[in-house]
């Protein structure tokens, strides 16, 4: 599903799923190229459009970002976690380093979505706002098709027992997801308890206390499959930012603010 490709011989990864779209996880190695200058890589006649993330569930279009109301002062760049093209030949980026990318398209009308979901965002389920709103221009679930490009893998990714718990009462009963666990009870060890037994669980043991470890994307996956999207249509990438630093910034292993660009151009 996924492929190695290069640019003036430097390395990023493409998903066999979107193979109609021009589009890209790009790697540390075009660091400190921005999206202006990665975006003729993938169509020299694609318009740019980014935006200041935020870690919510803003999903904006080109023409909301023009008139966005929050706008960053020092970038002019609109807040926000998701970009939803509206026409042919719009490229749009988000950055990452542990955090997921998703590349999202709509088989019927051609456009596309790219979202950055890092823990936060992926508690506020804003994949399921970009899906949502591409679904709204036209076609059905069954015309949608998501790649989840690299992150951070849940075998080394720690956090609170009280984040997985947020993060994952996303995928509860009463969230869309047919086959969820129960909903959370509010007692901490009982619902973690519980989530950690369910089949091909996002939340794996730790052995340091109120840790556990987190795979947001396989968050993002059951939430996707929670609208009803049938798992054939996403793919996750087979690599972990933390675990590769020779292809990925991560922010968990070197605390430094470095960032990797993923984009797709609408058709």
């Amino acid at each position: 599903m996924w492929q190695w490709q290069t640019e003036s011989g430097l390395p990023y990864l493409s998903c066999d799923l979107l193979a109609d779209w021009q589009h890209g996880f790009f790697t540390r190695q075009f660091s400190p190229r921005e999206p202006q200058e990665l975006t003729p890589s993938l169509d020299a006649t694609a318009s740019t459009h980014r935006l200041k993330q935020i870690h919510g569930k803003v999903v904006l279009t080109p023409t909301e970002i023009t008139n966005a109301a929050e706008i960053e002062v020092e970038t002019g760049y609109a807040l926000g976690d998701g970009l939803l093209t509206e026409a042919a030949a719009q490229a749009v980026w988000v950055a990452s380093a542990d955090c997921n990318p998703i590349l999202i398209a709509n088989r019927q009308t051609g456009n596309v979505a790219a979202v950055h979901a890092g823990w936060r965002g992926t508690s506020l389920g804003v994949v399921k706002v970009a899906v949502t709103r591409l679904l709204a221009q036209g076609g059905n679930l069954n015309d949608i098709i998501v790649a989840i490009g690299p992150a951070i893998d849940g075998k080394v990714y720690q956090v609170t027992k009280q984040v997985g718990l947020e993060v994952c009462a996303s995928i509860c009963q009463g969230q869309g997801f047919a086959n969820a666990p129960k909903p959370l009870s509010g007692d901490l060890d009982a619902d973690l308890t519980s989530l950690l037994g369910i089949s091909n669980s996002p939340l794996l043991s730790d052995e340091q206390a109120g840790r556990v470890r987190l795979d947001v994307r396989r968050v993002n996956q059951l939430q996707l499959e929670g609208l009803g999207i049938d798992p054939g249509q996403i793919s996750i990438a087979p690599h972990c930012t933390f675990q590769e630093p020779e292809y990925f910034f991560s922010y968990r292993r070197e605390k430094l603010k470095k960032i990797q660009w993923s984009g797709i151009v609408s058709k």
